[in-house]
């Protein structure tokens, strides 16, 4: 297995003409490491993964696989192995021909092909399916079988596009385990493209977080990091609007008063916030935004919480396990996590509990201020 460095990697399909897709990616993916490419449509996931696997060309910067130069190595040459959203698989072929195709295309013998295609397909299950051809199997058998022709080449680093994303919710669940599992066992390098929060949080060693370019930034690689150190200390709006589900909440105020470590926000609906950050680096006055996960609120009956929020219902969503209400405070939509069954009346007016070490705040410009202290729900 190998590493993977991408040293101010750009990416622009029309040189002189587009904007850049990528630009200024700087990134070193360790050895044996698991990490997962997220961010909304558009910011250039899928086409980073294919500048990898060299699929498209690199329009700047370098790339290293296991510390060889890779700009213009074709992609059969990079050791590379790529499992796509779509299974790709031959229709008349039986199990057994459709993950030794590669294989076979490499002029191996016979013999040596059955050496590597039955114990994977035993590693994934499929060993007592191998003589049935695509049509007979189910969409998660089929993923496995893309992914086993993708073993069998024993490639150095596995890249994997969406593979997840044409499975239903229940396949969606079992296919992480497996490919957990399956990296767990191989101790391989992969690399993780997907638009599912879930599947980033429960698979990755670390995450990229990519945003799509605006004209005049630098990069649009916003962070990289730990799942929990994404989720507990994202570096931006962005990252913090990004990074959970459902996702954070924010309100706009201006700073009211400081002190060594915290502050007070007004907010434009007139209440006043305390923020257990460290906002030195701002002054009274100051446009900020305030950040609060629906899951980090409390019911005022459960815990008398240092700040007040009162909304207007507008949606109770009852989903068995936990239930959501959907706020409007002020102008601006909030959403709270509450008690399975809790009663709200559309209409009515709904008091919620925010704890100061709950809270996040961004300057003007995005920026997270450090918080200073990290929020436990009460049990």
């Amino acid at each position: 297995m190998s590493n993977v460095l991408l040293k101010n990697v750009s990416k622009n399909y029309n040189p002189g003409i587009a904007r850049d897709v990528l630009r200024g990616i700087d990134l070193d993916i360790k050895q044996g490491e698991l990490i997962v490419f997220v961010g909304p449509s558009g910011c250039g996931k899928s086409t980073l993964l294919r500048t990898i696997a060299g699929l498209d060309d690199i329009t700047g910067g370098e790339l290293y696989i296991g510390d060889k130069y890779m700009n213009d190595v074709p992609p059969v040459d990079r050791g590379i192995g790529m499992v796509f959203q779509s299974y790709a698989l031959y229709p008349h072929m039986d199990v057994r021909a459709n993950m030794g195709f590669g294989l076979k295309l490499k002029k191996m013998k016979t013999a040596e092909i059955a050496k590597r295609v039955e114990p994977t397909a035993e590693l994934l299950g499929l060993d007592k399916l191998m003589d049935r051809k695509p049509k007979s199997l189910s969409g998660g058998q089929r993923q496995r079988v893309a992914i086993g022709r993708c073993l069998v080449q024993q490639p150095k680093v596995f890249l994997l596009d969406e593979p997840l994303s044409n499975l239903d919710a229940s396949l969606r669940v079992k296919m992480r385990m497996e490919i957990s599992k399956l990296h767990e066992e191989l101790g391989a390098t992969m690399i993780y493209v997907t638009h599912d929060q879930v599947e980033a949080m429960t698979l990755a060693d670390r995450i990229v977080v990519l945003s799509p370019l605006a004209p005049k930034a630098t990069t649009n690689l916003e962070q990289v990091g730990a799942p929990l150190e994404l989720y507990r200390n994202p570096i931006n709006r962005f990252v913090a609007g990004f990074i959970g589900s459902p996702k954070m909440n924010f309100l706009t105020g201006i700073i009211d008063t400081i002190d060594s470590s915290s502050c007070t926000v007004k907010l434009d609906t007139g209440s006043k916030i305390k923020v257990s950050v460290d906002a030195n680096s701002a002054k009274p006055g100051d446009a900020v935004d305030l950040g609060i996960r629906p899951e980090h609120t409390v019911m005022l009956d459960h815990k008398q919480a240092d700040n007040t929020i009162t909304g207007t219902v507008k949606l109770s969503e009852h989903l068995g396990a936990e239930s959501y209400i959907h706020l409007e405070v002020g102008c601006t939509p909030f959403t709270v996590r509450v008690r399975p069954g809790t009663i709200a009346k559309k209409g009515s007016q709904f008091d919620i509990g925010v704890p100061a070490d709950a809270c996040y705040l961004f300057d003007e410009s995005g920026i997270a201020f450090k918080r200073t202290e990290i929020f436990v729900r009460p049990e």
